[in-house]
């Protein structure tokens, strides 16, 4: 009997899981100085999407972000944002746009790194596997989760990386130019002493 149940479970189980199998991307643009870049998903009503993002160079690591629905309407807005997260709800079928925008830096560009994932709506139509159900959507938003934290966590090593290896340079370069100081100044004592004494034999 078990095993009856559980082939007749089966598809149930198969359309859940595929349910939440959607839109999950991630990417790496340059953004420009006085540019913006946008990108759309299409999603229908109840589809959820999350937008992850995360400067990773240029300037102040700091960009602009909102996402619009169908009718242009605007549903989350960032401003000089350094990293954020956006999540919503598709209240109506269409073309779903969101745009990062560096138009507040004239000189800078912007290296953004984000991801994209959804979940598909499918409506409950059996108790039975209900519980199933949702225990795999809580493990599919958590397992989500952790991969959004561990991207995050690879472009804040990065950024960490490149800031401690800007810094050493700096360091090295000063320490030369301070050895070269600390010769010349070595120098003009040795050549000024030793002139001083010639010149006291002369007299």
């Amino acid at each position: 009997m078990t095993v009856l149940l559980s082939w007749r479970h089966t598809p149930w189980l198969i359309l859940s899981i595929l349910s939440l199998i959607s839109i999950t991307s991630a990417h790496m643009i340059e953004v420009a100085a006085s540019r913006k870049e946008c990108f759309f998903e299409d999603l229908h009503e109840h589809d959820q999407m999350t937008v992850t993002y995360q400067v990773g160079e240029g300037g102040h690591l700091d960009i602009d972000f909102w996402l619009t629905d169908p009718e242009k309407n605007v549903l989350t807005k960032h401003i000089r944002e350094s990293t954020g997260t956006t999540s919503i709800t598709a209240e109506k079928d269409g073309r779903y746009e969101y745009c990062f925008s560096n138009q507040m830096s004239t000189v800078a560009d912007k290296m953004v790194s984000f991801n994209v994932h959804g979940i598909i709506y499918v409506s409950d139509e059996a108790d039975v596997t209900a519980p199933v159900e949702r225990e795999i959507r809580s493990l599919a938003i958590g397992l989500t989760s952790v991969k959004d934290e561990q991207e995050y966590i690879v472009v804040r090593e990065r950024r960490h990386r490149d800031t401690a290896e800007s810094t050493c340079d700096r360091v090295k370069w000063w320490s030369v130019l301070q050895a070269l100081v600390l010769f010349a100044v070595v120098a003009w004592q040795v050549y000024y002493l030793k002139s001083f004494f010639e010149v006291k034999r002369v007299i």
